[in-house]
C-alpha cells in the first residue's frame, strides 16, 4: 500500500543498509594487517563461511551525469590493461592468506562499465580469478553491462567465461531525459543485448531504472515502463535519484530546475509500483522487483534472502573478497575497503602492500543490530526468539528504547509489534529503511544524515 501522507512525513535521508555498520562508519585504524588477521581465521577448525568475490572495474568512456559510482572516465582503453595487471598483483598478495577453502558461491563484476575491457582483458581477468578461486557448480556469476558498449557476440563471449546473470543499465528510455543525463541509448540496442543474453544461456536478466531524473514526467516514465515491461526482464531495480552535486561532480551538470518536484517524483514511483506489480512482478524491497519464478523471489519466500554491497543476494551469508579500487569486502565480523583513488591503489600494490584504506571490526552490538536490520530489509519481519537465541540477549530489554520508538511507527500503521514477531505492514514496506534506522545505533548517537539519499 502506498500512503502519500506517510511517505511525505517519513521521506528522510537514510542508509540503504548494504552493510551494517554502513561504510561511512569505517575507520582508518583498520588496515591491511587487520584484514590479513581475519583472513587467517577463515578456516580455523575446518569450518569456514562460504566465499564470494566482487571485482570493481571503474572505467567508462563517457560520463552519465547522474552517476555516483567510483569511476574513471577515459577513452584511453590502454588504461584497463594496466588495471588488470594490478588486480593480478592484488590477487597474488591475497592468495597466501586465503587458506585452502577457496570455492566461491558468487562472483560479481561491477563498475564503472566492465565491458569497457577488451575481450582479451576480460579473459585474462577470468583466468587470473580461476587460478585462485574454484567456482561452485551453482555459482552465480553476474556482470553489469552498458548495452551501448556491447558489441554483437559479447554476451555469448561472457557466457563462455561462465557468467549467468546480467544487470543492464537503462535508467530511462525517454530521449529528452537521456539527453539531460548524457546517456542516449535506444530501445533497439537494449533489446538486442537482452536477446543475445537469453540466447547465450543467461538465466536472469536485470534492468536498472532511475526515477527522479531531470526532464522526467509521469507521462514520459509511463512510456518507459511500456517498453521495459515489453522487454520482460526477470528483475527490475528502480532506484531513486539522489541529487548530491556537492559530493558527486558530474551531477553539477544537471540543472536543478529540470528535476521533478518531490510530489511528481512520488507520483512516478506510485505509477511504477502499480504497473510493475500488475505486470506480475513482486516487490522484493528497497528498490527491487522480481518475477515470482526468479531466484530472488524464491529466496525471499524461503527466508534465505541476504543483503550485501550489490543489493539483494540469493546466496547464503558469505565472506566477500572485494578486489579493485574502492572495492568493499567482508571477512568474518569485519568489513574493509580498498583505496578510493586509482593512483593510491596502484601505489600500495607496487609497494607490495594490500591496498586497504579503512574498515571496521564489528562488536557484539553491531552483530545483533545487523541481524535485525537484515531481517527487516530482506523479509519484512523479525523473529524475536531467533535473535534472542542467536545472540543471547533479552530482546525487549536490549532494545527497550528502540521498541519505544517503534511503537510510534506502529501507531502510524507502518509496523506491528507482537510478543514473538515484529512485522512490517503493507503500508510500511516502502518505508522499511525508516524502520531499519530505528535499530541503527550510530544514527541514534549522531543525527548526521545529510550524505545519505532520501528514503523515497
Amino acid at each position: 500500500m502506498i500512503d502519500p501522507v506517510l511517505i511525505r512525513k517519513y521521506d528522510v535521508s537514510g542508509p540503504r543498509y548494504t552493510s551494517y555498520p554502513t561504510a561511512d562508519r569505517f575507520v582508518e585504524a583498520f588496515g591491511a594487517a587487520e584484514l590479513r588477521q581475519w583472513l587467517s581465521k577463515r578456516n580455523i577448525g575446518g569450518i569456514s563461511q562460504p566465499l564470494s568475490v566482487y571485482v570493481h572495474l571503474p572505467f567508462c568512456d563517457t560520463v552519465c551525469y547522474y552517476c555516483a559510482c567510483n569511476k574513471v572516465v577515459t577513452r584511453d582503453h590502454s588504461r584497463s590493461a594496466k588495471y588488470i595487471k594490478h588486480l593480478e598483483k592484488e590477487l597474488a598478495l591475497l592468495e597466501p592468506f586465503l587458506g585452502s577453502e577457496r570455492r566461491i558461491c558468487q562472483m560479481h563484476w561491477g563498475g564503472g562499465t566492465p565491458t569497457f575491457l577488451s575481450r582479451e582483458e576480460m579473459a585474462a581477468l577470468a583466468a587470473a580469478l580461476g587460478r585462485i578461486f574454484e567456482r561452485a557448480p551453482d555459482c552465480e556469476c553476474s556482470i553489469e553491462v552498458d548495452p551501448r558498449r556491447v558489441a554483437p557476440g559479447t554476451m555469448a563471449f561472457l557466457a563462455g567465461l561462465g557468467f549467468n546473470r546480467v544487470s543492464i543499465g537503462v535508467q530511462d528510455f525517454d530521449p529528452e531525459v537521456q539527453k539531460a543525463v548524457h546517456r542516449v541509448q535506444s530501445e533497439e540496442v537494449t533489446r538486442r543485448v537482452i536477446g543475445e543474453a537469453r540466447a547465450s544461456g543467461f538465466g536472469s536478466v536485470n534492468l536498472d531504472l532511475i526515477y527522479g531524473l531531470p526532464k522526467q514526467t509521469l507521462d514520459s516514465f509511463n512510456r518507459t515502463l511500456d517498453k521495459v515491461i515489453a522487454l520482460d526482464p526477470d528483475r527490475i531495480a528502480l532506484y531513486s535519484y539522489a541529487h548530491l552535486p556537492k559530493l558527486f561532480m558530474p551531477q553539477r551538470r544537471i540543472a536543478e530546475a529540470d528535476l521533478p518536484s518531490a510530489e511528481s517524483k512520488l507520483q512516478i514511483l506510485t505509477l511504477a509500483i502499480g504497473r510493475l506489480t500488475r505486470a506480475g512482478y513482486l516487490y522484493i524491497g528497497m528498490d527491487h522487483f522480481a518475477r515470482p519464478d526468479d531466484e530472488l523471489a524464491i529466496a525471499q519466500h524461503q527466508g534465505r534472502l541476504q543483503r550485501n554491497f550489490q543489493g539483494y543476494s540469493t546466496r547464503p551469508e558469505s565472506d566477500l573478497i572485494g578486489l579493485g579500487v574502492s572495492a568493499i569486502g567482508r571477512v568474518g565480523p569485519s568489513y574493509y575497503q580498498n583505496q578510493k583513488r586509482l593512483e593510491d591503489y596502484y601505489a600500495e600494490l607496487e609497494a607490495g602492500r594490500l591496498p586497504v584504506t579503512r574498515g571496521v571490526e564489528l562488536s557484539q552490538d553491531d552483530l545483533v543490530r545487523r541481524a535485525v536490520i537484515q531481517a527487516l530489509a530482506c523479509h519484512f519481519r523479525v523473529s524475536i526468539e531467533s535473535i534472542e537465541l542467536a545472540y543471547l540477549v533479552d530482546f525487549n530489554k536490549y532494545f527497550a528504547q528502540e521498541l519505544k520508538d517503534l511503537r510510534k511507527l506502529q501507531e502510524e500503521g507502518l509496523v506491528e509489534i507482537g510478543p514473538d514477531w515484529i512485522v512490517v505492514t503493507s503500508k510500511g514496506r516502502l518505508l522499511v529503511r525508516v524502520l531499519c534506522m530505528v535499530f541503527d545505533r550510530y544514527l541514534r548517537e549522531r543525527e548526521a544524515r545529510a550524505a545519505y539519499s532520501k528514503v523515497i
